[in-house]
């Protein structure tokens, strides 16, 4: 099913952050209704820079159509501001659509964007946020590509802006609202209220970010239809990284690490090396 029809039928998405095809692909397996591609993921691991606008079009692209060829699994993907003016914002939308994208999310920040849970952040002015959200809807080629549109001013610029600027992104056709980094329950409370009756909502969740973390069923009781874990993935990863690397580093081995790790026969599994032994089988050389 595509993300528009999972909506349309009332389904409550929980899409996990992927950052490269490790965790795509691993993601991918899990049953999950959608996968999302975080920009801060893509940043540090693609680049090893901070979410800070540093990333262009063609790094953020290229790594969408790679985990959107190699997943079965309907894809959301960051796309930051639209990466330069109206034109840009055009020819992104159409080239994560291309890719195999599902649903594509522009923000209203100024450039360089940052990443949304740090601070200094700063918006542009509505009308020229509305006008991104009207061309990346008619930029799209299928109505089955959905445009989410973000805003960041709830930080800098309170609620009430937040929630205006939504309101008006829906009414610019956006299929989606992000608002981004409500401070407390209450917040994402009103968000719903307020909000659900013009578009589906969708919620990021990062756990010591600026917003509390919320379990999808009160989120999906407040109105909400998506919930994204940018940091779910790479947080782990990182981890088990640094303890699996110090074990080593301290112990001169591998042996006895007490870091959970897949063995080779996962790792040719999960990357496909069957299908390479079976072809080699049937087309011997």
């Amino acid at each position: 099913m595509t993300l528009r029809s999972l909506l349309a039928a009332g389904e409550f998405v929980l899409a996990p952050g992927v950052f490269e095809m490790f965790s795509a692909k691993i993601a991918d397996r899990m049953g999950f209704k959608a996968l999302y591609m975080t920009g801060y993921g893509i940043s540090a691991s693609h680049l090893g820079v901070a979410d800070a606008g540093l990333v262009t079009y063609r790094d953020m692209v290229e790594r969408a159509r790679t985990i959107a060829q190699g997943t079965r699994t309907p894809l959301i993907a960051d796309a930051d501001t639209g990466f330069g003016g109206l034109l840009n914002v055009r020819e992104t939308v159409r080239g994560y659509e291309a890719a195999g994208v599902q649903a594509i999310q522009i923000e209203d920040q100024e450039m360089p964007k940052k990443c949304g849970h740090t601070p200094n952040r700063r918006v542009v002015p509505l009308a020229e946020a509305v006008k991104r959200v009207e061309v990346a809807v008619e930029a799209r080629r299928s109505s089955d590509f959905l445009v989410i549109a973000r805003t960041d001013a709830r930080t800098a610029l309170g609620l009430d802006e937040a929630i205006r600027r939504a309101r008006a992104f829906a009414k610019a056709g956006a299929d989606v609202l992000f608002v981004e980094a409500p401070e407390s329950e209450e917040e994402f409370a009103r968000i719903g209220a307020e909000l659900a009756p013009h578009a589906k909502l969708l919620a990021n969740m990062v756990p010591t970010g600026r917003s509390p973390m919320l379990p999808a069923e009160k989120l999906k009781a407040r109105g909400f239809s998506i919930a994204i874990y940018p940091s779910a993935g790479m947080g782990a990863a990182c981890a088990a990284l640094e303890a699996a690397y110090a074990h080593l580093k301290q112990h001169g081995s591998l042996a006895g690490s007490p870091v959970p790790a897949y063995d080779m026969a996962r790792l040719h599994e999960l990357v496909g090396f069957p299908e390479v032994w079976d072809f080699e089988r049937r087309h011997p050389e």
